[in-house]
């Protein structure tokens, strides 16, 4: 009788009886049989190739911050080291010299100081990682560190715009206009060598007013193009309007400086050029104001969108179509594609979503496919939003 194999080992010994040799002889002889494994190895599990449209498509993102906002940190940086020196300057020459449109470019260095630190500081925050409080992340930090930019320098043109009327009124005031003139050329000095710092090109192949904007693309697989960082565009348009308004202090004070009898060009000049800062920024606040509103991006249009997604084979209708940013360049879709009972699903939701990102280059596209039924044309929910 022979035992019965012994477990747990790759190799199993028995003994075996003289019979089973066939000849004579006694005695046992062992006999190794090779058999399999009692417990087969597990398989490692084979990762799967998710399809190009799902929400993996796109490389993880890198920690820190992107080539482009390390860019925007190296400009602010340098645009703030170099409108705290001259606005030092500018302090102590529009003392001396008791002018105040001198004192009102200074006053508006200062609020560039503090507009640029706050983007900065938002640039640092937008860095965070997405939590399930914050799942968008800290993008939109970057378009309130705008805001906060462009509503600081409203106040203080507010209060120097005050303050040249008063001086407009009353003419109790002298100035001394060597002083003036060697400050207001450095002034302008300084603003050319920030908006030198802080320029950023358009796309080279935009027209017209647009040509900073981002813009679609109509035909075959493509990025959403560069319009560079929303708080270094802040900054260089109060950079630009702060240059418009040192070379109006910089003719004041040659005219003041040769006619000390035109001493009132001092707060004429703080007049005008004030109120051209502040138109200077009315676009970038339009801007703004409308991430934050969750408007259409003005780069984009409601009708080419979902025009795209009614083109997708299969698709009858689409309802609850929005488009929204977070900042200037990340635009955001969502919708709902109202498909044939014929129609393939996942092909339909690949090919929509791959027309989103070639086309309009939307950062983040969310779809809902569901089947059309004949309702959906008279439900009011799924009806098109009207004209604004």
């Amino acid at each position: 009788m022979e035992p019965s194999p012994a477990t747990g080992g790759s190799e199993t010994t028995r003994l075996v009886s003289p019979r089973d040799r066939g000849g004579a002889g006694g005695g046992l002889r062992l006999k190794s049989l090779f058999t399999e494994p009692s417990e087969p190895l597990s398989e490692q599990p084979k990762p799967l190739e998710m399809p190009f449209h799902h929400c993996h498509r796109d490389p993880l993102p890198q920690p820190g911050l992107t080539p482009e906002r390390l860019q925007a940190q190296r400009q602010l940086c340098a645009a703030c080291a170099v409108c705290c020196v001259f606005m030092a300057g500018e302090v102590v020459g529009g003392y001396l010299a008791h002018s105040l449109a001198i004192m009102t470019d200074a006053a508006h260095l200062l609020a560039d100081v503090g507009s640029m630190m706050g983007s900065l500081f938002s640039l640092w925050l937008s860095t965070r990682p997405a939590t399930r409080t914050m799942t968008f992340g800290w993008h939109r930090s970057e378009t309130l560190g705008a805001l906060a930019s462009v509503v600081s320098l409203w106040m203080v043109t507010g209060i120097l715009l005050y303050l040249a009327f008063i001086r407009l009124l009353h003419s109790d005031y002298h100035i001394e206009g060597g002083a003036m003139l060697l400050t207001a050329s450095i002034a302008v000095c300084a603003n050319l060598l920030m908006a030198f710092v802080l320029h950023q090109a358009g796309p080279p192949h935009s027209h017209g007013s647009r040509g900073a904007e981002y813009a679609p693309l109509e035909e075959g697989p493509g990025e959403p193009l560069p319009m560079g960082n929303t708080s270094v565009r802040a900054a260089f348009v109060h950079v630009l309007g702060d240059l418009l308004q040192s070379l109006g202090v910089l003719a004041a004070s040659v005219l003041i400086y040769f006619k000390p009898q035109y001493k009132a060009a001092d707060p004429v000049s703080t007049f005008l050029f004030s109120i051209c800062a502040l138109g200077s920024t009315a676009p970038t606040l339009r801007d703004v104001l409308r991430v934050l509103m969750e408007g259409t991006p003005r780069s984009l249009g409601f009708e080419p969108v979902r025009d795209t997604l009614l083109s997708v084979p299969g698709v009858r209708a689409t309802h609850e179509l929005h488009l929204w940013s977070l900042t200037l360049t990340y635009h955001v879709a969502s919708a709902h594609l109202a498909i044939d009972s014929t129609a393939d699903p996942e092909a339909v939701l690949a090919e929509a979503t791959s027309q989103l990102h070639s086309r309009f280059g939307f950062s983040s596209c969310t779809l809902q496919v569901e089947q059309y039924q004949p309702e959906m044309a008279q439900c009011l929910r799924c009806r098109e939003p009207p004209q604004a």
